[in-house]
């Protein structure tokens, strides 16, 4: 895997108040609003992205879809719907990846350079936030790679609410750059 790492970024912070092309909403599968990120997306972006949100008709497990930002700093909100955790027997990882992989598809195919992404399924969904962020960084840097080097998004940041997600986060990036390191010393892909 070509090492683009670099593009992926882990902030501690708000995702309402990032000033990106596009936020990625932890969304359940109606798209109309509930608790925690979803919730805190739909206050700052105002009634329009409910309104926007109804005809779209909900969103299966591991895809997404896109409204604009309406009153968020960010253009778009790529709404996406990931897998409550049951353990990790009923296809919880590749429903995860399948809402980062869809999430990105949905940037690219937008034209957004920068895209904000919370830590998906770890909050009510109860997905545990250390096999969640290695999902995510994994994902994200495999969709980097695939495409060329000057394609979109260009940049992808992590913003984790709280210090132990971001921590999180932090340690799944540092596993694959050593994983990448380790390949890149011993000639393999």
């Amino acid at each position: 895997m070509r090492n683009v790492l670099h593009h992926i970024h882990v902030v501690q912070g708000d995702i309402t108040r990032e000033a990106v092309d596009a936020i990625v909403n932890a969304a359940n599968s109606s798209l109309l609003g509930g608790g925690g990120v979803d919730g805190a997306i739909h206050a700052a972006a105002g009634p329009e992205l409910l309104e926007a949100c109804r005809p779209l008709g909900g969103c299966p497990t591991g895809g997404a879809c896109i409204t604009p930002g309406f009153r968020l700093p960010a253009r778009y909100v790529i709404h996406t719907v990931g897998p409550v955790w049951h353990g990790g027997f009923e296809g919880e990882p590749q429903l995860l990846a399948s809402a980062y992989r869809s999430s990105l598809l949905l940037a690219a195919d937008n034209a957004c350079r920068v895209v904000a992404f919370p830590a998906i399924s770890t909050g009510v969904y109860g997905y545990p936030a250390d096999m969640a962020a290695t999902v995510a960084v994994r994902t994200i840097a495999e969709f980097l790679a695939e495409r060329p080097e000057d394609s979109l998004p260009q940049e992808i940041r992590l913003v984790c609410f709280s210090d132990a997600s971001r921590q999180a986060h932090e340690n799944a990036l540092q596993r694959l750059r050593e994983k990448l390191r380790a390949q890149d010393e011993s000639g393999t892909c």
